[in-house]
């Protein structure tokens, strides 16, 4: 990717500092909106951001593909795109391929070839690889191709989702992907750019894998013992950005080892150990301690506030002592999370709850599932 990264940062020599800025909203009735309201909600933080990046995931976007695997890409040269296509083909049925459909937009330069495929995986494939998951061999395949075919890039990988992300201010990359002709019952958003690091399409916020997206306010400093501990399970860090390891984490926690959304919060944003050992439930105590111990590599240091989202959830979640802001507010089955109250109040004036969630603490919203004429969560 050296030389596309170059190209861009001859062209925002000036990387002008400013507070990231992050948004969600989820419809937990699984009711699809256009991806107007989540535009405007990130175009109201636009001092925030800085035209270094933009980006947005949308979930319930493909109903018409929604069992097969969606691979949104960015290639640089033809020649990407046609080895990235042989490298699949070798693994998936192609089932369906296009140019993801985008508008001219001023704002927007420097754009690589944006493709993507719906895919099933061969049978073959299951049978070679009979000791993994299907999800695994997912991960496998996004893993390589990031890592070994220069040029080419997995922004998304799930089912029924896209990432769409790019270098400018959100409000125009929303625009410029013509998210607004979009349904969704979850989208979630990001305005400016990892805080280290130089411009490129890729590095854009949202992260994914599979059907997992992460948006990032702030800098996680254990970057390099997240990004050791997560090869040990075959991720691999290639996207020169500290937030790529949070999307990894979630998928190996709650995925892999079964934690639940408020346990990945006690291993993320664990509490100091001096915290810990003041506590006067003898129960929590030992379980904070041994989180701790097993999954200490895992842990972020520095400030942060996040969103996270999969096919049935949206998840809020700040540093352990709250050095990023994160709002939240329910109306109805909506619920928002976002950095600033103005961007929930933008599209929702007076949401029937609002408040700071806690630091350390996840705020989660679930899609409901409905049986019987009746409505229950999905946990």
């Amino acid at each position: 990717m050296r030389e596309h990264m170059e190209r861009y940062a001859a062209f925002y020599r000036e990387k002008e500092r400013s507070g990231c800025s992050i948004t969600g909203i989820m419809d937990t009735s699984g009711t699809r909106f256009s991806g107007g309201a989540i535009m405007r909600s990130i175009a109201c933080m636009r001092e925030r951001a800085n035209g270094l990046g933009g980006g947005f995931a949308a979930y319930g976007i493909y109903p018409d593909h929604a069992d097969r695997w969606c691979f949104h890409m960015m290639y640089e040269t033809t020649k990407a795109l046609a080895r990235t296509e042989e490298f699949l083909k070798r693994h998936y049925a192609i089932v369906a391929d296009e140019m993801i459909p985008t508008r001219e937009t001023a704002a927007v330069r420097y754009r690589p070839k944006l493709w993507r495929y719906f895919l099933r995986l061969l049978d073959e494939k299951k049978r070679t690889h009979f000791d993994l998951t299907e999800e695994d061999i997912v991960v496998n395949t996004v893993m390589e191709i990031n890592r070994d075919i220069e040029g080419a890039f997995v922004a998304s990988s799930g089912k029924n989702m896209g990432i769409f992300k790019g270098i400018g201010y959100p409000e125009d990359i929303g625009e410029f992907y013509r998210l607004d002709e979009y349904e969704a019952y979850l989208w979630t958003a990001h305005g400016r750019f990892p805080t280290n690091t130089v411009a490129w399409w890729g590095g854009a916020h949202p992260f994914g894998i599979l059907d997992w997206s992460v948006v990032h306010n702030g800098e996680i400093s254990s970057y390099g013992i997240n990004k050791r501990y997560l090869e040990n399970f075959g991720y691999c860090c290639t996207l020169s950005t500290d937030t790529e390891v949070i999307a990894y984490l979630f998928d190996l926690l709650v995925r892999q080892h079964g934690l639940s959304f408020e346990l990945v919060g006690d291993v993320l944003a664990a509490p100091l150990w001096s915290s810990i050992e003041r506590l006067e439930d003898r129960a929590r105590r030992d379980l904070l301690r041994t989180l701790r111990i097993i999954y200490g590599p895992a842990l972020l240091n520095g400030p942060f506030s996040v969103i996270a989202a999969n096919a049935t959830s949206m998840v809020g979640l700040n540093d352990r002592i709250k050095l990023r802001p994160l709002v939240a507010a329910t109306d109805g089955n909506r619920l928002y999370l976002a950095s600033e109250e103005s961007a929930i109040r933008t599209v929702c004036a007076e949401p029937e709850k609002i408040w700071m969630p806690k630091a350390g603490t996840p705020t989660i919203g679930r899609l409901q599932e409905k049986k019987h004429g009746k409505t229950r969560q999905v946990h």
